[in-house]
């Protein structure tokens, strides 16, 4: 979709940014609420934007979903939504600072009346949070819908949504940017860096440092993957030596993991969220409670009792973790006996013991609201540390029982291979070539469709917008995370084993940048952009695996033939040597995390300036009250 523009009901242009459907079968007098609030003055409590419901004139097949409508909004109003929001600019003396309105020439990239101010995608985020902010106050119901109630600060798009009266929200794509990005993203083959800004600038900062640390643990890896290929090849039963590369790889694995926390540090800086204030953000729409203040912002939103969620937490949501955890393992030990006593199972290699068949609970935890988070951002971080623990136990149960259950290093070997080159193989098929392979298809369907009445002519607005509505909608970056967290961990933890498994995944990682790439600008539905200053709860899912390793590399060398040979008389002394050293790498690792700063030094100095400045300004303006007699406000 080009940058067109088009008009409302009431005349007024603007450039269509975000697309709602409603369901085909809603009741009129439901979609005309629904649209009038969106339309209504905040004041009233409405969202105060700009809608048009899609026309469906000149479209070759008039079987399409009619209630489709295209939302977009003054100038004036996302700018005014921008300081709503929180979103932090470059200031003109450098420094990144809280945009306001009132101080808009002030910033360094304002010109004229602010045009190419915001980027397309915060426009749509800043239309995102007005939707999601649209909340019920007198209301009892949905018009035309007695059983789908309303109370006082209910989301309505969370409650039209939930009852499927409202299938989706989709911010549009803008062709010309998308081309540009793809051809400079993925349209060459090259060995250079990925165009992180750009990225931003189109799909977000959770997306763009998604791609980043994609990009920085490929390179990351490159030192491991080169020192375990003359291990591989010449030292493939030298245990003794494989002490060295096992205490390389976990010095690696702190130094990497620090040093990303600087990198990262630095991309949110300049791009305007490692200083957000989470206290200043809107709740999250299933976020539900009784009507009040906020006593930070003095907003009117939902408040829900922190004891309350505390208590949902660990009363309800933890015991249903640690139930369904037991009786996974349960399952999984009863999978690997009937395995072991099988003949000859246990030597068919990993497609024997690959992936057992463990309870997954995922789909339950996925849906949980029970714990009812206020932030976005909490909600997930949650979901994520539950979910990780399945597939944790999912996918390094088998591993874990060949290397210290059966005491097989020749089949953990064999096991860790197979698993990095078909998971790989598997993966890159169907995330990225299958996907994308039927999106062309339906791309050329209606394509070819608009070519037999229109000739060879741009697709119209509303071809190209059902086009969309029909991609796939992108679920997020908890996927892509978990890949590489599960790669990192079979490299971190067999290190000892199988020194080759990093430059597979090198490799691996490398046509991931591409097919990725490839999936977010031609296979998905543009997502919403998502304020990021850091990769969240999965860096605290990293150093936890890191943590781990070094307990497993100890113990796989302490039970290889060259280590008991030095102690053959004693295995409690093997295992006190093995614990002690353990210990020591334990407390060197967290010596380099404390030692190495995860933010850089002139970062600091700017936040801490800006911090100092923000200060003098709040004295000198209570000294200005003082001096004219203006009580000062608490």
């Amino acid at each position: 979709m080009k940058s067109v523009s088009v008009s409302d009901s009431d005349g007024h242009a603007f450039t269509p940014l975000v697309a709602i459907e409603l369901a085909e079968d809603i009741k009129e007098e439901a979609a005309s609420w629904l649209m009038n609030k969106i339309k209504d003055k905040q004041q009233r409590g409405g969202a105060d934007l700009l809608v048009d419901q899609l026309s469906q004139e000149g479209q070759s097949d008039q079987k399409g979903n009619p209630n489709i409508f295209i939302v977009g909004a003054t100038w004036l109003r996302l700018l005014h939504g921008a300081e709503e929001v929180g979103l932090v600019k470059e200031f003109g003396d450098g420094s990144m600072r809280g945009f306001t309105y009132a101080n808009k020439d002030s910033f360094k990239s304002f010109e004229g009346d602010g045009d190419g101010f915001l980027s397309i995608a915060e426009c749509q985020y800043i239309i995102k949070h007005e939707l999601d902010t649209l909340r019920a106050k007198d209301e009892t119901q949905v018009p035309g819908y007695t059983q789908m109630k309303l109370y006082p600060g209910k989301s309505i798009i969370r409650r039209m949504q939930s009852k499927g009266i409202l299938l989706q929200i989709f911010p549009l794509h803008v062709k010309e940017n998308l081309k540009r990005l793809s051809l400079s993203w993925y349209g060459k083959v090259k060995l250079s860096h990925q165009p992180l800004d750009d990225i931003r600038q189109y799909f977000g900062e959770s997306l763009a440092l998604y791609f980043g640390f994609l990009e920085y643990f490929t390179f990351a890896l490159v030192p491991m993957a080169f020192l375990g290929i003359p291990y591989y090849l010449f030292d493939w039963e030298s245990y003794d030596k494989y002490v060295v590369f096992a205490v390389f790889n976990l010095v690696w694995s702190t130094v990497i993991l620090e040093v990303w926390k600087r990198r990262s540090a630095s991309l949110a800086y300049g791009w305007g969220t490692l200083s957000r204030k989470k206290a200043f953000e809107e709740p999250r729409p299933g976020f539900h409670g009784t009507l009040g203040l906020n006593p930070v912002t003095g907003r009117e939103e939902p408040v829900f009792p922190y004891a309350r969620r505390q208590l949902r937490m660990y009363l309800v949501s933890v015991p249903f973790v640690l139930l369904c955890l037991y009786l996974s393992l349960h399952v999984m030990m009863v999978y690997f006996d009937m395995e072991v006593l099988g003949s000859g199972a246990a030597r068919r290699g990993a497609h024997g013991l690959d992936r057992p068949a463990a309870l997954h609970p995922q789909h339950h935890l996925r849906g949980g609201h029970r714990e009812n988070h206020r932030l976005e951002s909490s909600h997930q971080n949650h979901l994520i540390l539950k979910v990780l623990v399945f597939n944790f136990l999912n996918c390094f149960a088998s591993l874990f029982y060949i290397a210290f259950v059966m005491q097989d290093i020749v089949l953990l070997r064999q096991s860790l291979a197979t698993l990095l080159i078909t998971s790989q193989i598997l993966n890159q098929i169907m995330e990225a070539f299958l996907p994308y392979w039927l999106q062309k298809r339906r791309n050329k369907k209606v394509h070819t469709r608009n070519r037999r009445t229109m000739g060879d002519q741009e697709l119209p607005l509303g071809e190209q917008v059902r086009l969309e509505a029909d991609m796939n909608t992108y679920l997020g970056t908890f996927d892509d995370y978990l890949e590489l967290f599960l790669l990192f961990g079979y490299v971190s933890l067999f290190s000892c084993v199988y020194p080759l498994a990093a430059l597979l995944v090198v490799l691996n990682n490398v046509t991931e940048v591409y097919s990725d790439a490839l999936k977010m600008c031609q296979v998905f539905k543009r997502p919403f952009s998502e304020p990021a200053a850091d990769i969240g709860v999965w860096q605290l899912a990293f150093e936890t695996m890191s943590v781990i390793s070094v307990v497993t590399n100890c113990a796989l060398i302490g039970m290889s033939p060259h280590t008991k040979a030095y102690f053959p008389e004693s295995e409690t002394q093997l295992i006190l040597v093995v614990v002690a050293v353990e210990h020591v790498l334990l407390a060197f690792k967290f010596f380099l995390a404390f030692v190495i700063p995860d933010i850089p030094k002139p970062i600091q100095i700017k936040l801490a300036r800006l911090e100092f400045q923000s200060l003098e300004a709040l004295k000198k303006r209570k000294m200005l009250e003082a001096a004219a007699g203006i009580p000062s406000k608490s």
